[in-house]
């Protein structure tokens, strides 16, 4: 059986966009300065929501048709 990929539907993208624009916002503000946690934890955070925002893309690409 082959994996059939199929596009992710417009909500699926949507938020997907959405999460990695605020991940790439979280990271950019920590670079700045604008948190008092620390650059280390905000960027840590920031990468997790990129990649779940992947994820999400990801598993709407392969399960849409399933």
């Amino acid at each position: 059986m082959a994996l059939r990929l199929t596009p992710p539907t417009k909500y699926v993208f949507l938020v997907s966009i959405l999460l990695a624009l605020g991940a790439v916002t979280l990271y950019l503000l920590g670079v700045l300065g604008f948190f008092a946690g620390g650059f280390a934890a905000v960027a840590h955070l920031a990468f997790w929501i990129a990649v779940f925002s992947w994820g999400l893309l990801a598993a709407g690409v392969a399960l849409k048709g399933v």
